[in-house]
């Protein structure tokens, strides 16, 4: 005999609602990665170039941190990096085991020629919100993080 299970309204609109939040971010990030793909790089390359060209040297740690990334996926996006010669490594002089990663010319130039196109397709995702729509937008997925970011410390 198979048990249903009746749910409070409230938690039928948080699990509708996280499924489209997944979708959503699923659409977008399929988006991206189209765009940079065609450009020989993944999307996770450009996050961290990103991060270099706008926030300057950085140490792996941050760049994990900034990126959304796992240690051991950015190890790898850093090392497929300076391979292709889009960033350098050096020790930091404060901490002999870590790395500070600087962004080169070549990684430089293809931020520069991939960010606005990246950026106008961002917006053109976000078209169908107005600037307020917008606004409300953000203040509530921030407010949603930083209240389970807190939880889960």
């Amino acid at each position: 005999m198979s048990s249903i299970k009746i749910y409070q309204d409230s938690y039928k609109k948080a699990m509708k609602t996280t499924v489209r939040l997944e979708r959503v971010f699923y659409l977008l990030n399929n988006i991206n990665e189209n765009y940079f793909s065609k450009s020989g790089i993944t999307f996770n390359q450009f996050k961290i170039l990103e991060a270099l060209y706008h926030l300057g040297d950085l140490n792996v740690g941050t760049i994990t941190k900034l990126t959304s990334s796992t240690p051991g996926n950015t190890t790898v996006v850093v090392k497929n990096l300076k391979r292709d010669g889009f960033i350098s490594s050096k020790k930091d002089p404060n901490d002999n085991r870590a790395s500070i990663l600087t962004i080169s010319e070549k990684g430089s130039k293809i931020i520069e020629d991939l960010f606005p196109t990246h950026a106008q397709n961002l917006h053109d995702f976000m078209q169908s919100l107005d600037n307020s729509e917008i606004d409300n937008l953000y203040y509530l997925l921030d407010k949603l993080y930083n209240q389970n970011k807190k939880e889960q410390k």
